[in-house]
């Protein structure tokens, strides 16, 4: 999604801690179980990881699919960017993502994995956004109004993501981008994270710098 302004969750460490651990237990209430984990990279490792911990399961591998890019930017279409590296043919196979959203990511990789004959495929995030056109077979909560969620592992690349939005040629200070991020996303973050991260995309060249100030690279900070 992209718009001038768009609700935002900051998922913590102990929240998403705690919704793996839920999700881990619903599937294991369920009496399925997998032989081999799936995680979808990059935001289901965290989750995948833990929940082989809870279910006592050795056997993780991942694949990378790409559909969303940082600050709610879309691809046209998601794609397997990183393949299947295990043979996975008559195993049953749990998909672990974080989140659904449009449901795309988890079609794409539920159709790409029954290509390679598995036993069984199931599904689980930890959130399931009801908007999505794909129904995961487990999942720690729903979400039934629409918002653009962070995880604790992709906190600081979305803020990124988010300061691109924000900044124009109007020249602006960490704590005027910080209460802007408040104002549009609900966003509210410590001022040395936004101004440690607008100092990366100095260092990057997406943006400037001049006295303190930031705007978007090719725009001098001192001229309104």
């Amino acid at each position: 999604m992209v718009a001038d302004s768009f609700p935002v969750e900051l998922i913590s460490w102990d929240t998403a801690t705690s919704l793996s651990r839920s999700l881990a237990d619903i599937i294991k209430a369920s009496g399925f179980a997998p032989d081999l984990v799936i995680a979808i990279g990059r935001g289901g490792y965290v989750p995948a990881r833990i929940i082989c911990d809870r279910l006592l399961i050795s056997d993780l591998t991942s694949i990378k699919i790409e559909h969303w890019g940082t600050a709610g930017r879309k691809f046209d279409q998601a794609r397997v960017r990183f393949p299947l590296s295990v043979d996975v043919q008559g195993k049953t196979v749990l998909i672990i993502d974080d989140v659904t959203d449009t449901g795309e990511t988890l079609v794409a990789a539920t159709g790409y994995i029954a290509r390679h004959r598995p036993g069984e495929v199931r599904t689980g995030v930890l959130q399931h956004k009801t908007c999505s056109v794909f129904q995961p077979d487990y999942y720690a909560s729903r979400i039934a109004e629409w918002k653009w969620i962070i995880y604790p592992w992709a906190l600081y690349e979305d803020l990124v993501g988010f300061l691109d939005k924000t900044l124009g040629g109007q020249p602006a200070s960490p704590e005027d981008l910080a209460r802007t991020l408040g104002q549009r996303f609900g966003m509210h973050l410590d001022v040395n994270e936004v101004a440690l991260a607008l100092d990366d995309m100095v260092s990057r060249g997406v943006a400037a710098r001049i006295d303190g100030l930031y705007s978007k690279a090719g725009h001098d900070p001192r001229r309104v």
